[in-house]
């Protein structure tokens, strides 16, 4: 029973003590000034409107792009960024727009191209791109089989040729 009584004690003045320091953490933070907030400036600086990315050489790779802005009290109105056009991507549709194409369809014998489509998968710098595009390129050489035959008859006459001579 003693014992369960120093236990309390014991208890009692550990809760006390945590309540005393909490007690003055809070009195120290109440007590530091606060910093005034910054003041927020009102700019009448419009967004930035970046330009297509120009490569340095070539028609891929590193590159720079010119970025405007408009507004009357603006510090900078023009700045150049360094960018960059990935060499695997489809120059015609935008440097700057990825797109994920499907399987080349069936030739059409009209025609004699073959199409397939390919959908907006990523649009670097906020460029503006088409959500769907689509290509087309020729078939190939659309030729008969030959029979195989004939073609044997032909170096068969040939080598009877030069034995003869």
């Amino acid at each position: 029973m003693q014992q369960q009584q120093q236990q309390r004690r014991m208890f009692t003045a550990a809760l006390l003590a945590l309540v005393f320091i909490l007690a003055a953490v809070s009195t120290t933070e109440a007590g530091k000034k606060e910093k005034p907030e910054k003041k927020s400036k009102k700019s009448d600086c419009g967004e930035w409107q970046w330009s297509v990315c120009v490569p340095t050489n070539g028609d891929c790779g590193l590159g720079t792009r010119e970025g405007t802005r408009t507004g009357a009290e603006c510090k900078q109105t023009t700045k150049t960024q360094k960018c960059k056009i990935p060499c695997n991507w489809k120059k015609q549709f935008g440097a700057e727009c990825k797109y994920q194409f499907q399987a080349w369809g069936e030739c059409d014998l009209n025609t004699a191209l073959k199409t397939r489509t390919g959908n907006l998968k990523r649009a670097l710098h906020n460029a503006d791109c088409q959500k769907t595009v689509t290509i087309s390129k020729p078939c190939g050489k659309l030729t008969k089989p030959k029979p195989q035959e004939s073609k044997k008859k032909k170096k068969e006459g040939k080598k009877q040729e030069k034995m003869l001579d």
